[in-house]
């Protein structure tokens, strides 16, 4: 069997799920194989897991798992990859699947790869593509153990429907002699579309000149259904919150379209952003260094030409 991890947030399936669970089940029918959902939650959350490629699904719950803890988690899930004999496990490149990936690789004796962003080749072999120096290049690495742990980068495997049923089965799992950490507190950001998940970014730089003037750039990720990002020097001067500060020390991301005013972006940065699909960059020094890695430039004062992005983006809604 693959099992593929799947996070439950407010009852829904994330996106990154999907794409994880859609990759577990087309790799299910190139081999040969079944393709099965585990999440932690209850069953209604998991009954619905078949249109997106499970043939079957496992509803944790237990003593331990009422909080995230990569030791509860990669516990509670290497109890039933053992009792399902999976020799494969999928879960998404998210925070949540970054941290328990390499424990339930440990704990299965499983190789671990990460970053994945094309579905296996085994014209010769098991051959994984994957991400490589900081995004910036590819590579394609061959697995020759039995038992694999695999990781998707969000954005980066569309979601498909299947016509499947997936029966939830409830396992209940005591994971507390497991976790060697304690939650003291949650804080998690509401109303807002996560980074991991956007497929629309609209991100801001020290070119801004304030935190005052973030205004126009949430305004402009308002119409277009965009989440809001920035850069580190921005989140170290407290300008942003630094949930929203991609780059090789933030967050990574994989937009379909990623729009970035008054950035120069450097190495440190492009290394978070440069799997974007789309690179639009709006900046007043026609040699800033992110015009090299932009599909579209605009050299212009972001205080002029956001505004007008918002009035076309407008009008082209309305009309």
């Amino acid at each position: 069997m693959i099992l593929v991890f799947v996070e439950i947030e407010n009852g829904a399936i994330k996106k990154s799920s999907q794409e994880a669970l859609t990759y577990g089940a087309d790799l299910a029918d190139k081999t040969n194989d079944t393709c099965g959902a585990i999440g932690v939650g209850s069953p209604d959350a998991l009954s619905n897991l078949g249109k997106f490629g499970a043939q079957s699904a496992f509803a944790l719950s237990g003593a331990g798992l009422e909080t995230f803890t990569p030791e509860g988690y990669s516990h509670a899930i290497h109890e039933v990859a053992n009792s399902q004999n999976a020799i494969t496990i999928i879960v998404s490149g998210s925070y949540t699947g970054k941290s328990i990936a390499p424990k339930l690789a440990v704990k299965l004796n499983a190789a671990l790869t990460t970053g994945v962003v094309a579905m296996v080749s085994t014209d010769s072999g098991y051959s994984v593509r994957k991400t490589c120096f900081s995004n910036k290049a590819f590579t394609s690495v061959t697995v020759n153990s039995e038992k694999k742990v695999i990781s998707i980068v969000p954005n980066s495997y569309e979601v498909k429907a299947f016509d499947y049923h997936a029966d939830v089965t409830e396992v209940s799992i005591d994971a507390v002699s497991s976790i060697k950490t304690k939650s003291v507190s949650v804080d998690k950001i509401q109303g807002k579309i996560p980074l991991t998940e956007a497929e629309l970014v609209v991100s801001a730089g020290r070119g801004l000149k304030g935190p005052e003037n973030w205004v126009m750039v949430e305004e402009l990720a308002d119409v277009l259904g965009a989440a809001t990002a920035c850069s580190k020097p921005v989140s170290d001067m407290d300008w942003r919150p630094h949930s929203e500060h991609v780059g090789q020390t933030g967050i990574t991301i994989k937009p379909n379209l990623y729009i970035a005013a008054g950035i120069s972006g450097a190495i440190q940065h492009l290394a978070g952003v440069s799997s974007s699909k789309v690179i639009c960059v709006i900046n007043t020094d026609p040699e800033a260094p992110f015009f090299k890695a932009a599909d579209y430039g605009i050299v212009g004062d972001a205080f002029e030409v956001i505004p007008k992005l918002i009035a076309r983006a407008k009008e082209l809604k309305a009309g």
